[in-house]
């Protein structure tokens, strides 16, 4: 029981790292995910820098969930 919600606990915060990167770096992985679309040198657009930023405030919000779970399941086992 404690081993499954020490795994939501590490689980939510490696999500949470990933969400606040996004948020803050939201051009992170284009290169990888777009940007080998496109031929020549070229940047993300302001509508895909935004949908990052949007991602990652769904991420940083569902870190943050699983790390409370995980946290409140153990203070109540």
């Amino acid at each position: 029981m404690i081993v499954e919600m020490t795994f939501f606990i590490l689980i939510g915060i490696v999500i949470l790292g990933f969400g606040v990167l996004m948020m803050r770096k939201p051009s992170f992985g284009w290169r990888a995910n777009e940007g080998w679309k496109v031929e020549g040198d070229s940047e993300p657009s302001d509508a895909y820098l935004v949908t990052a930023q949007i991602r990652g405030l769904v991420m940083i919000v569902l870190g943050a969930f699983l790390v409370l779970m995980g946290i409140l399941k153990i203070a109540l086992a």
